[in-house]
This record gives C-alpha cells, structure tokens and sequence, in this order.
C-alpha cells in the first residue's frame, strides 16, 4: 500500500492583500507569498496582468477555499487611455493596428460616458483568458489565428474621468465580475472616432478590501523569515464573506459540520431559508452553506480557519 504523501508547508490561513507592482504576474506572486509564508496551499482572486499594478488578493491555507466569494465581488480601478492609437492587446503591450490624428476634448468624452454604465455589451480583447471552443482566446491570438468573440454583458456602475489632456485621460470605474477594462479603453477611442489603449491600469479595490488594505511586496520581502511579524499582514479567512449571513452553532453541530453533516438549527430565532451563509463556533469559521427548512447544509468546511 502506498503511503499519502504529507503536504509540505504551515497550515497558515487567511487573505494577503498585495500591492502588486507593475512587471511580474500573478502566478508569480502567488509563488513568492507561498515561500515568504512557508505556506503548505496558495492562490490569487483573479488575474492582474503583468503591466497592470494594485490589488490582487492571495489566499493561504483555507482561505483558498473561500476565493470564489472575492472573484464574485465588485472590482475598482484606475486606469489611463492614451488616445490616438489602438492596439492588438488594447494595452501598451501590442501592436497598432489603427492609428488617428484627432482627439478628443472633455466635454466629448463627458458626453460617451453614461454609455458605458449599467449592463453593457461588451467584446473582450483578442488576448484575454475568454475560451472559445475550449482554447484560451490570448493562445490562439499569439498563435495568429483570426477568432471571433461574441459580446458578453457585464455590468459597470459608475465611470468617471478624473483628468485629461489632448493626449490622454484618466478615469476611475467600478465594475462587476468579468469586466475587461482594456474593451472599455477601445471601445471609447472607437466611439471618438480617435482610437485608444490602455498606457496605465491599477486596480484599487476588489470585493471587502479596499485601497488601504493594500501591502507593498518588498514590504513583506523585508519582512523574510519572520513569520510572526508576516502572520500579522494577514486578513482572516472570514474576511472574504462578511457580507453573508452567520449562523452561530454549538462546539457539537461544529464537529458535525465538519464531518460533512448537516444540522438542525433550534430556537425562537432560528434560521429557516438562506441561499448562502457561514456557520462560526466562537471565532472559527467552521462551514459554508445552505439554510433549508431549518438545517444548515455544508457546502466546505474549514478545520483552522477564524472570523
């Protein structure tokens, strides 16, 4: 009989929420947390490219479990589209493939933006992680085929220009899941009649975390081999889903929980019907779930893991 082989690392959990600086991806990140950390598990809340800098999210441990919630959540960004050029990627990274004279003043930019608020079709870029019949549409670009995206609806609640020159503008958004930033550019200098790219992009919320939440990666770089002071740069894993409802449960319905077991839950304020909750044991997140009829149904269950 084969023995399990035992996962390498700490069982640390909880949300590292990085600053990550322009010039390294996110899977490289992920890899430089989980050593600075001696993390036995690691991953990312959504990809930030490689020219883009801000916030992306990295979970450890058991709050690897809860990054459905963050990846789901509204996204914030600050971004500048240099105008008289689009290219192949719509960012600095690719080629121009039109190019204009003209551009356009304030008030004819003012005047598109409503445009692009509310539910919106939108086209995502050539090179971006879109599957079209089962190829990453940014393999198939690079592979010089020619592949047509269908228009998808995202939402985006408010975009606002927050400077301007003749040559380029800056503008704020805040965006559900499954934006492309990038198509917003382009599609704007399109509607100008100018064309556009992206020349900067910064992400600056995403989900529960803000601006300020955010720690520079050469900050915890310094902070090498001292895991106590690193431990305290984390955000518990709860942090991910404070927006759901909680379902406080006995040491007893916890254990129960844990073993995959759904509970009755008892008592004049009891729940009866939630889509989507958490059960907590004093100051441990113990499970994720469904209310039904009374019983709180595991859905994940987390064995060292704190509110």
């Amino acid at each position: 009989m084969s023995r399990q082989r035992k996962k390498k690392g700490r069982p640390v959990s909880g949300w590292v929420v990085l600053d990550k600086p322009v010039g390294i991806g996110s899977t490289q990140c992920v890899s430089k947390i989980k050593w600075l950390y001696q993390a036995a598990k690691a991953g990312h809340a959504g990809t930030l490219d490689p020219l883009a800098s801000g916030m992306l999210p990295l979970a450890l441990g058991e709050a690897t479990r809860t990054v459905p919630y963050i990846m789901d959540g509204e996204k914030a960004y600050r971004f500048t589209v240099s105008w008289g050029m689009e290219t192949n990627t719509d960012d600095l990274e690719g080629e121009a493939v039109e190019t204009s004279e003209k551009r356009p003043n304030k008030d004819e930019i003012l005047a598109i933006l409503p445009s692009y608020t509310g539910e919106v079709k939108q086209v995502p870029p050539r090179f971006s992680a879109v599957k079209i019949n089962g190829e990453r549409a940014y393999k198939l670009a690079r592979d010089g085929e020619e592949v047509e995206i269908e228009p998808r609806t995202v939402f985006i609640d408010t975009l606002t220009m927050v400077d301007s020159s003749p040559d380029k503008s800056t503008f704020e958004v805040v965006c559900g899941k499954g934006t492309y930033v990038r198509a917003i550019a382009r599609d704007m200098g399109r509607e100008l009649g100018c064309f556009g790219h992206i020349s900067e992009l910064r992400r600056t919320r995403v989900g529960p975390f803000l601006e300020e939440d955010m720690v520079k990666l050469d900050e915890l770089t310094g902070l090498e081999g001292d895991l106590e002071a690193l431990d305290d740069e984390l955000f518990t894993t709860g942090s991910a889903i404070d927006d759901l409802l909680e379902v406080p449960v006995s040491r007893e319905q916890a254990h129960r929980l844990r073993l995959g077991n759904a509970i009755v839950l008892r008592g004049r304020d009891a729940i009866v019907k939630a889509d989507e909750a958490f059960a907590s044991h004093g100051d441990e997140l113990v499970a994720l779930g469904d209310v039904d009829k009374g019983q709180f149904r595991p859905k994940r269950v987390f064995r060292h893991s704190f509110l």
